[in-house]
């Protein structure tokens, strides 16, 4: 089950992973089954885990007063779900992450991974590239949803994230992008018309 996440940190890495190292991932990173929708995170708990998705569909949202969903993440195979704020902080979370699907995961603590990032310099490597990539993920995204009209964001969302379109149903996407689902439907009727 380990593969997967061996691979996506000699990805990142310009330095492959040792086989002792290999070693202490393995023993670090507990495997974790997630039935859909079954919470892996509630609001109001702190985020003790750092999940690797092997395999399935995660998503972060918070519910406003009404009980409407706001979704702030969605995450497939070879994907992080953590609600950082609360990971880092032990902070309760305002959000909730739960399985989209039935998912497989490797867990960690913020414990166990500051350890390992003592240990490994090639994790260390893939975490501030990961962080990177991430903060300009999150600042285009800010841009795009103060910024562009919700053709305009449909559009980038699908050509950045084709694979989301057969995995997550048009409410999600659509409160992901902000915009109700009915404009969500005839911005893509519109599309297909083109």
């Amino acid at each position: 089950m380990h593969g997967p996440l061996i691979k996506y940190i000699n990805d990142y890495a310009t330095t492959p992973l040792t086989g002792s190292e290999v070693e202490l991932i393995k023993n670090t990173f507990v495997p974790k089954r997630i039935r859909k929708k079954q919470y892996f995170l509630q609001e109001g708990e702190v985020c003790k885990y750092f999940a690797f998705i092997v395999k399935g569909a995660m998503r972060q949202y918070s519910v406003d007063d009404k009980g409407a969903e706001h979704i702030v993440q969605l995450s497939i195979e070879n994907w992080w779900a953590v609600d950082r704020e609360s990971f880092v902080m032990l902070t309760p979370s305002v959000y909730n992450i739960d399985a989209w699907e039935d998912t497989e995961a490797l867990l960690t603590t913020r414990a166990d991974i500051l350890n390992l990032y003592n240990q490994i310099p090639a994790l260390v490597e893939m975490a501030r590239k990961m962080d990177e990539k991430h903060s300009i993920a999150n600042q285009r995204r800010l841009n795009a949803s103060i910024s562009f009209p919700a053709e305009k964001r449909y559009s980038d969302f699908a050509n950045c994230y084709p694979e989301f379109l057969q995995r997550f149903p048009q409410h999600i996407i659509a409160s992901y992008l902000g915009i109700t689902k009915e404009t969500l439907s005839r911005i893509r009727k519109q599309m297909l018309k083109k």
